[in-house]
């Protein structure tokens, strides 16, 4: 299904869960929908600037974002108000889950960073993700998520996500 199908909302809300709790909601303009990939495009939702040395998000930031239905992870593609790439963040989560118009997935603290020089790969909140007790609560999940880690990363270093995202 595409975006331009009458049965698919224009506009939808992406809620990010993590630990049971909803920690942001915001809206976002559905781009694309195939049924296992969705693309939405949303302005930073974050309150203010936030600086995490390798990269700043701020106000008018512009987030092309994938979900799966099928993976557990999303790639975020993140330009400035003019249209510069910054990079790619990319969250470990569940598979996507789509229901009314809202776009759900559940944070499980992993993450990777990838500027869009590509001259840098980070792996992120590894210390959070260890720290969560997912893997003693749910190994399987834990183990999925670990595996979509390595495997972002292995894109991320082998040229980018182009063939990912395209």
């Amino acid at each position: 299904m595409s975006a331009n199908s009458a049965d698919t909302a224009a506009r939808w809300e992406v809620v990010l869960v993590k630990a049971g709790r909803t920690k942001i909601r915001y809206p976002a303009e559905l781009l694309h929908d195939d049924g296992t990939r969705i693309a939405v495009r949303a302005l930073w939702a974050g309150e203010g600037v936030r600086d995490f040395g390798f990269v700043r998000f701020e106000p008018g930031d512009v987030f092309t974002e994938y979900y799966w239905r099928d993976r557990w992870y999303a790639v975020k593609e993140v330009r400035d108000g003019r249209g510069v790439l910054k990079g790619w963040y990319c969250d470990i989560t569940r598979p996507a889950e789509v229901s009314d118009g809202e776009l759900v997935v559940e944070d499980l603290d992993l993450d990777l960073w990838r500027s869009a020089d590509g001259a840098t790969v980070l792996r992120l909140d590894e210390d959070e993700f260890a720290a969560s007790g997912l893997g003693a609560r749910d190994p399987e999940a834990a183990t999925a998520a670990v595996r979509a880690l390595d495997s972002l990363e292995l894109l991320a270093r082998e040229g980018g996500f182009g063939a990912l995202l395209d």
